[in-house]
């Protein structure tokens, strides 16, 4: 990611999905390795030792390899899935975008606040614009994201963002180019599969202030 939020493409490994058999960006599936005990865990990080299992990182592909046991046979033995392995996935994978978030925040490259965001707006330094999806239609159209794909994240609440700059809630956010917003917008991509319907920035809308 460079300067204004353009960004610099990376290659990343390609892994195949258990449930579709289509190869991809490791970076955009979901790693799981087979416990000591046999029990399927999530490694998000990659880092677990043990031979990777890897599901596209979607919701109805985690409950499909769940529901079809994919994970058995990709291990090749009997395995344990946690019960609503899909809903787990989703929350780890919440706890990393607000670690990461904050992790910015305290690098100076994540602000909060609409001033603040739209002072970087201006300044021709922001490359990621967060928004609360529950936040108010109207007063989120103030703000445009930068040009550009991968530039928006909207599937965060007032009180998930809140949670990455230690206040009650928050609906604007916006981050500096830099290698940590480059992991948030990599990692909240992979959250974004696990939340059918949430978020996104409606390119028809009126930016205008009605």
């Amino acid at each position: 990611m460079t300067r204004g939020g353009k960004k610099t493409v990376r290659d990343g490994p390609e892994r195949r999905c258990i449930v579709s058999g289509e190869s991809g960006d490791a970076r955009h599936l979901i790693r799981f390795v087979v416990g000591p005990d046999n029990q399927i865990v999530p490694d998000l990080a990659g880092k677990l030792p043990g031979r990777g299992i890897w599901v596209s990182a979607d919701r109805a592909a985690l409950e499909q390899a769940e529901k079809k046991k994919s994970f058995a046979r990709a291990a090749r033995q009997a395995v344990t899935v946690p019960e609503g392995l899909a809903d787990l996935v989703e929350k780890l994978l919440l706890r990393r975008v607000i670690d990461l978030i904050s992790l910015a925040r305290k690098s100076g490259l994540a602000l909060a606040g609409y001033e603040k965001c739209r002072d970087l707006a201006l300044k021709d330094e922001m490359a990621i614009l967060i928004q609360a999806h529950d936040g108010s239609t109207r007063g989120k159209t103030k703000l445009r994201p930068p040009e550009g794909p991968d530039s928006y994240i909207g599937w965060l609440s007032a009180q998930e963002l809140g949670l990455a700059f230690g206040r009650e809630h928050v609906i604007h956010a916006s981050l500096r180019a830099g290698g940590l917003s480059q992991a948030v917008v990599e990692e909240a991509a992979r959250l974004k599969g696990l939340r059918t319907g949430i978020g996104g920035y409606a390119a028809g809308e009126d930016k205008t202030d009605a």
